[in-house]
C-alpha cells in the first residue's frame, strides 16, 4: 500500500489543538504533539499524534474517529470539584460477584468519565483501620486513581503526587468512613471471601 510522506498541516482541527492535554478514554490524559497529513492509497487522512509520556506511547488517531472513541477535552474545574467530592462519599458497593463488580469498574475507569472514575476510588478505597484489599482490588484502585490524578493534575496544574495526595486527603474527610470503619471492614471481609470463592469457581 503506497503510502507519502507525513507532513504536518494546520494545528487546529475539530476544536482541538497541538500542544493541548485531552482525555483519551482508553488510556487517560495524553498530550496532542502535532496534527499530521498523511496519504494512503490515495486517501488524505489527518492525524492527532498523541504523546502519553508517563506510559512512553504515542497514539495516532484519525481527526475522523474522535468522536468514535470519546477524545475529550480536560474537564472543567466546576467536574473536577464534583469529582473530589465525590470521593468523599459513602462507598456503595453492590451484593454481586467480584467478577461482575470488578468489570463494572474497569468500565467506568475505561469510560473516560471523571466522577465515574471517581466512584471506583471512593468505592475500592481503604482506610488504614479496614482489611487489606485483595490483589485485583488493589490494581482496580490504583489504575483508577491513576486516572483521576493524572486529569486533576492537568486541569489544576499541579504534579501528580500532589493530585494523589489531595484526593487522598478527600478519601479520609468522611466522618462515616472512620465512624463505621469496624462495620464496613467486616462487609468488605464479608465480600472479600464471597470474590475469592467466585475466583475459586471460575478457576475451578
Amino acid at each position: 500500500m503506497a503510502t507519502t510522506p507525513i507532513k504536518k498541516t494546520s494545528q487546529t482541527r475539530n476544536g482541538f489543538k497541538a500542544g493541548e492535554h485531552i482525555v483519551y478514554p482508553a488510556h487517560g490524559v495524553g498530550q496532542i504533539t502535532s496534527i499530521e497529513e498523511q496519504e494512503i492509497a490515495g486517501y488524505k487522512l489527518e492525524l492527532f499524534v498523541i504523546s502519553f509520556e508517563k506510559d512512553k506511547m504515542t497514539l495516532r488517531v484519525p481527526v475522523s474517529k474522535i468522536a468514535a472513541v470519546g477524545m475529550r477535552k480536560l474537564s472543567e474545574t466546576a467536574v473536577v470539584k464534583k469529582a473530589l467530592e465525590t470521593v468523599k462519599g459513602r462507598a456503595r458497593v453492590k451484593r454481586t460477584m467480584w467478577s461482575r463488580r470488578a468489570q463494572e469498574y474497569e468500565a467506568k475507569i475505561n469510560s473516560g468519565d471523571l466522577v465515574a472514575i471517581a466512584e471506583v476510588v471512593r468505592d475500592l478505597y481503604r482506610a488504614d483501620t479496614q482489611p487489606e484489599q485483595s490483589y485485583s482490588e488493589r490494581q482496580l484502585y490504583e489504575a483508577a486513581l491513576d486516572r483521576m490524578a493524572r486529569e486533576v493534575a492537568a486541569v489544576d496544574r499541579i504534579s501528580e503526587t500532589e493530585a494523589v495526595r489531595q484526593i487522598e486527603a478527600n478519601l479520609q474527610k468522611n466522618p462515616r468512613r472512620v465512624a463505621k470503619a469496624d462495620e464496613a471492614g467486616a462487609e468488605a471481609e464479608a465480600d472479600a471471601d464471597f470474590g475469592m470463592e467466585d475466583e475459586q469457581e471460575e478457576a475451578a
